[in-house]
C-alpha cells in the first residue's frame, strides 16, 4: 500500500509539472496546479485500491494517471478570447 501511495504521488506530480511545463499560459499558479495533480493521483490510487482491492500496481497507477490528468483539466483556462457570434449577423 505505501508503494502504491508513493508511486501515484510522484506520477501526480510528473503529470502536473509536465501540464505546467506545455500550458504554462492557460494553467493557474505553478504551486496549486503541483498540488492538484498529486491529490488527483492520491485520490485515484485510493478509488482504484477500494474498488478493485487485490489488483496489480499498473492498474492502480492507471486510475491514478486517469483521475490526476481529469482534475488537472479542470484547471485548464481557454487559450483566447471566445468569439461570440449573434444571431442576426
Amino acid at each position: 500500500m505505501l508503494l502504491e501511495a508513493l508511486s501515484s504521488a510522484i506520477l501526480g506530480l510528473a503529470l502536473a509539472w509536465a501540464a505546467a511545463h506545455r500550458l504554462p499560459h492557460r494553467l493557474p499558479a505553478r504551486a496549486l496546479v503541483l498540488s492538484t495533480g498529486g491529490a488527483g493521483a492520491l485520490f485515484g490510487a485510493f478509488v482504484m485500491h477500494s474498488a478493485l482491492d487485490a489488483v496489480g500496481l499498473p492498474v492502480i497507477l492507471l486510475g491514478a494517471a486517469v483521475v490526476s490528468v481529469a482534475s488537472l483539466s479542470l484547471l485548464l483556462r481557454p487559450s483566447g478570447r471566445l468569439r461570440r457570434h449573434s444571431a442576426a449577423a
